[in-house]
């Protein structure tokens, strides 16, 4: 029988926080996105994140996909090796690394090793240390994120715990959004969290990960959407409530608009509520 995505959960006291810091993460909205999102057996999700919704939601099975390999590499080591993983991650937080040379000394450690174990650790510790739960690489590909100067960084554990136990019923996979949309198959359900199109020029931050999103990414996510969906397949987006976003998504059966507070400013008198949307294609 199809699974509810909207009857878990339902009390936001009850909701799962994600264990990574993430601009844009879905918590904050999840039960929004949760009621909007239809029935299906397996939901895949093209831009994982921090898996906020993923971790909210009651399907039989995920496929929760992303191109950045740091992410989906920490993912898959986390449901592997679960608590043993984590007690490696635990080590980086004390106050002996939360001063910014032990920050900077481990960014450089991050961006030099090519082993995908001590990068998914460290990758925990620069989450949780790093200015203002912010994902950025150079155009060489180097996380620079500067160090966040918080006064004891909370490690996450309950959260990796929870997300081990539920990672049983996931598969985490690298690939484009394009493939991964494309190879979706009827009884499936897609709710897709782009990098937003920018509210100003100056209030872009698709840089999440190394070759952006730009518009034209934007315009074909909404064109895989109306495609999907004429094949039965339903697809959920999320993004800035703007005149390109009502425009792409005017084949959207349902759009949903709604005021959200925003978190991400590097001037925090700045930080107020921004329009959002939440587009159906079915």
């Amino acid at each position: 029988m199809p699974v509810k995505s909207n009857h878990i959960n339902n009390k936001t006291n009850n909701n799962i926080r994600p264990f990574l810091k993430w601009a844009g993460n879905k918590y904050r909205i999840i039960d929004r996105v949760r009621e909007a999102l239809p029935e299906g057996k397996r939901l895949i999700e093209p831009f994982a994140g921090s898996a906020a919704v993923f971790l909210n939601t009651d399907y039989d099975h995920y496929i929760i996909n992303d191109n950045n390999p740091d992410l989906i590499h920490l993912y898959n080591i986390l449901k592997k090796d679960g608590a043993s993983f984590i007690k490696k991650c635990r080590y980086y937080f004390t106050s002996r690394f939360n001063n910014e040379e032990q920050y900077y000394k481990l960014r450089n450690k991050f961006n030099d090793t090519t082993d995908t174990y001590k990068r998914a650790v460290l990758f925990v510790y620069l989450n949780r240390h790093g200015y203002n739960g912010l994902c950025r690489y150079n155009l060489k590909g180097g996380y620079n994120v500067p160090f966040g100067r918080y006064k004891a960084p909370y490690f996450p554990e309950k959260e990796m715990l929870v997300f081990h136990e539920k990672a049983r019923n996931a598969d985490f996979v690298l690939s484009s959004f394009e493939q991964i949309i494309q190879s979706a198959k009827k009884g499936d359900v897609i709710y897709c969290d782009p990098p937003y199109v920018p509210l100003s020029t100056s209030a872009n931050f698709t840089s999440y990960s190394t070759g952006g999103f730009n518009m034209e990414k934007q315009q074909q996510l909404a064109d895989l959407a109306n495609e999907t969906s004429i094949k039965g397949i339903p697809m959920l987006i999320s993004n800035h409530n703007t005149s390109f976003t009502r425009k792409a998504y005017d084949k959207a059966n349902k759009i949903t608009k709604f005021h959200v507070q925003r978190f991400i400013s590097c001037n925090g008198k700045k930080r107020g509520t921004a329009g959002e949307l939440l587009a159906l294609f079915e």
